[in-house]
């Protein structure tokens, strides 16, 4: 079963970085391949269980459920219920760590997922590239890093 791994440093304050990734809905806020999203069944953003639906910015779309949203530990989970990468049971952790000299945050991304056998590699790649650490790089810009 493939993982992938990805870790940065974001340069503020952990609790600000978390008040902008908390929103399961907020995606489109912050990360530059999402056009857009919304949470199905009008549901809160920040209930367990609830579903979003977003649009890629290339016009693909994929549908994700939270399974846990700790405040406290600045950690959330959730799994992939369709998308048009060829994957499943996908499971993935984001979750903040502050680092106490500095004022900054330790972000950091992982999941976990099975695949045919020849789309490991390029599965790893376009998740931990394209998307944790794309995501990474622009929570980075807009806090000012």
């Amino acid at each position: 079963m493939p993982e992938v791994f990805v870790s940065s440093v974001i340069p503020a304050q952990a609790d600000a970085v978390w008040a902008v990734i908390r929103d399961f809905n907020a995606l489109p806020e912050w990360h530059p391949g999402i056009a857009q999203s919304r949470i199905e069944g009008d549901r809160a953003s920040d209930s367990v269980g609830c579903i979003r639906n977003f649009q890629l910015a290339d016009g693909g779309t994929i549908r994700e459920q939270l399974l846990a949203l700790d405040d406290r530990e600045r950690r959330c989970a959730y799994t992939i219920l369709e998308s048009p990468l060829p994957l499943w049971d996908y499971v993935a952790w984001l979750y903040l760590l502050p680092i106490t000299d500095g004022g900054q945050c330790y972000a950091a991304w992982t999941a976990r997922f099975a695949c045919s056998p020849g789309e490991a590699d390029g599965l790893v790649d376009t998740v931990g590239n394209g998307v944790f650490q794309a995501g990474f790089d622009a929570l980075k810009q807009r806090f000012g890093g």
